[in-house]
């Protein structure tokens, strides 16, 4: 049976193109478009850096369950998640529960190439990036797959491209 949601969840890896993409998918779908990364920085008012400083991962993940939580249970939106979101088993519940799940697929070497100038990502304050990223996708793999109902390569193609592809096959 097809979800009859109004909602779409983007997950995938960091440097996939979610909220670039999430925002155009909205504005064509009418629906309203939400970042749960820029949500927390808003709500806290300092950067996702800044709370994995004082808080550490295991402070940010709560964080960001709470905001998983509250946006998933909206209706007619769009989120781009965090990359991690998927490693939480109510996170990953609440995607797949309450709306379309479209996992954007990117290779490493993409993510790389995408995020080795952005100090944003705590995750990749490491001597060797790359093989963070090789580590981490290899830990969130099978859970983005987990609850996928639509699977994108993020690679090649621009965003139009991909938010074509997107609507072409939401149910």
């Amino acid at each position: 049976m097809a979800k009859m949601h109004t909602n779409i969840f983007l997950i995938g890896p960091m440097g996939a193109g979610k909220s670039t993409v999430g925002k155009r998918l909205a504005r064509a779908l009418g629906l309203e478009f939400h970042d749960s990364d820029r949500e927390l920085e808003n709500r806290t008012g300092v950067d996702i850096p800044v709370i994995f400083e004082y808080e550490g991962e295991d402070g940010f993940r709560r964080r960001e369950k709470a905001m998983i939580e509250e946006l998933t249970a909206q209706e007619g939106v769009v989120v781009a998640t965090g990359g991690g979101a998927v490693l939480d088993p109510e996170n990953r519940k609440h995607l797949a529960g309450r709306g379309t799940v479209v996992y954007m697929q990117t290779s490493v070497d993409k993510q790389f190439e995408r995020t080795r100038h952005d100090s944003n990502r705590p995750l990749l304050q490491t001597a060797n990036p790359r093989e963070r990223l090789a580590q981490i996708a290899a830990e969130r793999e099978p859970l983005y797959r987990e609850i996928a109902d639509i699977i994108v390569s993020t690679d090649d193609g621009g965003v139009r491209a991909l938010v074509d592809d997107i609507l072409q096959r939401l149910p």
